[in-house]
């Protein structure tokens, strides 16, 4: 798509003029409405934080109802009105838009709506452009919680198409939001294709690991994990002399369900303990479990060349060579997950005791009285396994990427499509 030829076309040779929002529209304060009072059906009502959360670009319908008696007195929003979250905790997320496409509904505080005469979904696509965040970006205020005032907004430049012909204009500003609602469905579309694709491969794993994982009578005995393998607990690696860069600890947040992921790791020098800390190092093959907080029971395959060390709550498996491959053994980790939750306690604060682990999972070993024909028969079953788990995981790796670049191509598209020339350019 030739964006520049594309705009030169569609304006046709009429001007864009970029106007203060101030001399577009009206903002409009919420006021008064929070969480607690939605009920189950009544008067419909947006709360700011759900712009950030539940909606999109755009809404016909809300998610939530408060009273027909509160709603008197609340603002309300009309059809074609642009609704603004002005509070975020980053940058980005301060006025997120949404355009709002339905009949009257009420806002709450620390919102704001925005009234014009313009195509809504125009303005909701240009607030997320490069141009609008540059502008918005010097009246951002606060520490913590970031916001923006309808006085500041009032500033901010928005380019509008020969606004004194608003028939043309908007038929002009309808062409931009439909090639732009294009793209987004495009991406839509690929991310429901893509994550598909992953749910179907990762069933046809599991399948596969359940079926592998199912012996006759007497083809395998079941072993208590601490009758065929050991394990090691972490070190209490102090959070306050923790380093930019030095030797990388794994932490809980590092095990992600599958593998060990070090895109967000700590260091440690081993200078400042007195404690000797190769102990707790961590080699490529090992298999570690995250023993609290929200990642309890997940396993994680370490598959780096570079060392690394055992942070406490981590704990490492280290199955007994001439009875458990290693691969075997975390094919069948996967497959436990929910069951070491339950063992850790569950709930919000689960805590998994090495001991308790060892324990209570047990792990069936093919033709345990004939060691050479149990790992023959183990190694077979890995083979398998890890094909499906690399077709699977490719899937899982790349999906990110794929989804990435086309987020990044639709944003490059809506950025050059709202690239009209400014006054002092056109000048220039």
């Amino acid at each position: 798509m030739n964006t520049m030829n594309f705009l030169k076309k569609l304006l046709d040779g009429v001007d864009v003029e970029w106007q203060p929002l101030g001399d577009v529209g009206e903002f409009i304060r919420g006021n008064g409405m929070q969480k607690k009072d939605f009920v189950e059906s009544g008067f419909p009502a947006i709360h700011y934080g759900q712009i950030h959360t539940k909606y999109s670009l755009s809404a016909t319908k809300t998610f939530s109802y408060v009273s027909e008696q509160l709603a008197r007195s609340l603002k309300k929003a009309k059809q074609n009105d642009l609704l603004l979250a002005t509070t975020s905790e980053n940058d980005e997320d301060v006025v997120k838009p949404l355009a709002w496409l339905g009949d009257q509904v009420v806002i709450s505080g620390d919102m704001m709506l925005f009234r014009h005469g313009q195509d809504v979904k125009y303005l909701a696509y240009f607030f997320q452009t490069n141009e609008f965040q540059e502008q918005k970006r010097k009246y951002i205020t606060g520490a913590k919680i970031r916001r923006v005032s309808s006085s500041d907004l009032t500033k901010i430049i928005a380019p509008i198409p020969c606004p004194e012909n608003p028939t043309k204009s908007l038929e002009i500003q309808a062409e931009i939001v439909r090639v732009l609602d294009t793209f987004t469905d495009l991406t839509a579309d690929l991310t429901a294709e893509l994550t598909a694709e992953l749910t179907a491969r990762q069933k046809q794993y599991s399948y596969y690991r359940d079926q592998l994982l199912s012996f006759e009578e007497g083809e395998a005995e079941w072993k208590k994990l601490g009758e065929v393998c050991d394990f090691k607990n972490g070190f209490a690696f102090k959070s306050n002399l923790f380093r930019d860069n030095g030797l990388p600890i794994v932490r809980i947040t590092n095990v992600d369900g599958r593998k060990i992921n070090l895109s967000d790791v700590k260091y440690f020098n081993p200078a400042d303990y007195r404690e000797d800390t190769t102990a707790y190092s961590v080699e490529h093959g090992d298999i570690l479990v995250a023993m609290s907080g929200a990642t309890t029971g997940k396993i994680g395959f370490y598959d780096h060349k570079s060392t690394a060390y055992l942070n406490q709550r981590v704990g490492k498996f280290l199955p007994k060579k001439r009875i458990l491959n290693n691969r075997y053994l975390y094919h069948y980790l996967l497959s436990k997950v929910d069951d070491i939750y339950v063992i850790a306690g569950g709930g919000a604060q689960p805590n998994l005791s090495s001991n308790a682990l060892m324990d209570k999972i047990a792990i069936p070993i093919p033709y345990p009285d004939d060691p050479k024909k149990s790992l023959a028969k183990q190694d077979r079953i890995v083979a398998v396994l890890d094909r499906f788990d690399t077709i699977a995981n490719s899937i899982r790796e790349g999906l990110p990427h794929e989804i990435k670049l086309r987020q990044k191509q639709y944003e490059h598209y809506r950025n050059l499509l709202f690239s009209f020339p400014k006054p002092e350019e056109v000048t220039a």
